[in-house]
């Protein structure tokens, strides 16, 4: 903690050195119990409370040293103790005539302690030495005149007599006043480290907030660079086959090329429609998109229903597609459609990168009892130019998808060729953590 004691405290917390402005507030107070003790010096000597009381200057004095030393309280607690308390003294021992407010002035001095001290086993003894000397002079020199004279006259107006009367007065009064100051001195400590304490948490609960901020854009931007890899990503490859296409044939097949022109001009158009669509609802305030909570439903109209569409568009790429529906077709909620539908438009558009368009895919969409499986395999054949050996990163964004619903996902080269997809969702999926099975040789 900056800008704090350097002496070591109990439970290791440290409280912050005062402020200017509790200095000046020191310094302030110190001036106002002088003033209000030289007042108080004039009323007390007027009434002759002492038969002989010390000289006016040196009453002015013991003031000033009494209610003077209060101006560095918070800098040095236990030091202006001591003081105090000996000023205290030295004013009754001298018979200055003021009482109340030196009694106020050691009073807040011993408060200080327990409120300020930055050691506090310090501050604990230096208290208690102060309170067990002053009990033993209060006894030995103030009480021992009115003991005293008690014992000389012998005569009990009351229950007890006037001795035993004084001294249990004196007691209860000393112990109120010593007990006050050292309670109260506590309690303010007390109650400085349980604000330091809320402080911290206020400032760790902050930072955590500030933490989860951050985390939630790291999510949202990942669930947008998602979803335009998926969107992307496929289209502008089934684009690209479909060019190619159009540009072997333009000479010799005019119908053909423009019909391949024109599956461009398709996929283009629903690319743009997509985005469209994952644009709009990514703007929209009552999203909850960005809430890193949970799954949310995608910015997406697509689902297992159209995957004929999906294996249609790779069709008209020239590549060998066909799609499987094992079991009985059930209704599936918006997040596990559009999961199964990605999976399989990933599959694809890797299929498309790595095997070209010679390769033959197999789509077979399985209801089960307890799950929905989606299984994508192609043949193999001749890889796009440059397409490399592939980042891994189509597999990654599968992953997440199936994490967000509880599924498992398989990917990995088969041994009699081609690349296997499976991925396997369990029928009232919630969101859970996926495992994921993958060679990762064959990451795509």
């Amino acid at each position: 903690m900056t800008n704090s004691r350097v002496d070591a405290l109990d439970e290791g917390w440290l409280r912050p050195l005062p402020s200017r402005r509790e200095y000046r507030a020191d310094v302030i107070l110190a001036i106002v119990i002088f003033a209000l003790s030289l007042g108080s010096l004039e009323l007390y000597d007027s009434a002759g409370f002492y038969p002989d009381p010390a000289p006016p200057w040196l009453g002015v004095v013991m003031v000033f040293l009494q209610s003077g030393c209060l101006a560095w309280r918070r800098r040095f607690p236990v030091s202006v103790l001591i003081v105090s308390a000996v000023v205290f003294m030295g004013v009754q021992i001298l018979q200055v005539p003021e009482v109340l407010f030196s009694n106020i002035a050691f009073f807040i001095a011993m408060y200080t302690v327990g409120a300020w001290s930055g050691h506090r086993r310090r501050a604990m003894v230096s208290r208690l030495i102060v309170i067990v000397a002053m009990f033993v002079w209060l006894f030995s020199a103030l009480l021992g005149t009115a003991f005293a004279q008690a014992v000389a006259d012998m005569d009990v107006v009351g229950s007890v007599t006037p001795a035993l009367a004084i001294g249990l007065v004196t007691v209860v009064q000393n112990l109120l006043y010593f007990g006050g100051a050292y309670y109260f001195g506590n309690r303010a400590w007390t109650a400085a480290r349980e604000r330091a304490a809320l402080q911290d948490r206020t400032d760790q609960l902050a930072e955590e907030r500030e933490r989860t901020a951050a985390q939630a854009v790291s999510l949202e931007r990942l669930r947008i660079a998602r979803e335009l890899h998926d969107v992307v990503a496929h289209h502008v490859s089934v684009m690209g086959v479909q060019a190619g296409a159009a540009r072997r044939v333009l000479q010799r097949d005019p119908q053909q090329a423009a019909e391949s022109l024109s599956a461009i001009e398709s996929s283009a158009r629903e690319a743009v429609d997509e985005l469209h669509r994952m644009l709009t609802t990514l703007r929209d305030d009552s999203s909850p998109s960005g809430d890193a909570s949970g799954p949310t439903d995608e910015p997406s109209t697509h689902g297992v229903e159209q995957l004929h569409d999906l294996l249609d568009d790779a069709r008209s790429a020239g590549l060998a597609a066909q799609l499987t529906v094992v079991g009985e077709p059930r209704p599936l909620s918006a997040l596990v459609s559009i999961t199964l539908y990605r999976v399989v438009q990933e599959a694809i558009t890797n299929a498309i990168k790595h095997a070209g368009t010679s390769a033959a895919i197999d789509v077979r969409l399985r209801y089960r009892d307890l799950s929905v499986e989606v299984e994508v395999t192609d043949s193999g054949g001749t890889p796009k130019r440059g397409a490399g050996q592939g980042s891994g990163l189509g597999i990654v964004g599968m992953r997440e998808r199936l994490s967000a619903v509880g599924g498992t996902l398989e990917a990995g080269p088969r041994t009699r060729g081609g690349y296997l997809v499976r991925a396997d969702i369990p029928a009232g999926a919630a969101p859970a953590t996926a495992t994921t099975t993958l060679t990762e040789s064959g990451a795509r």
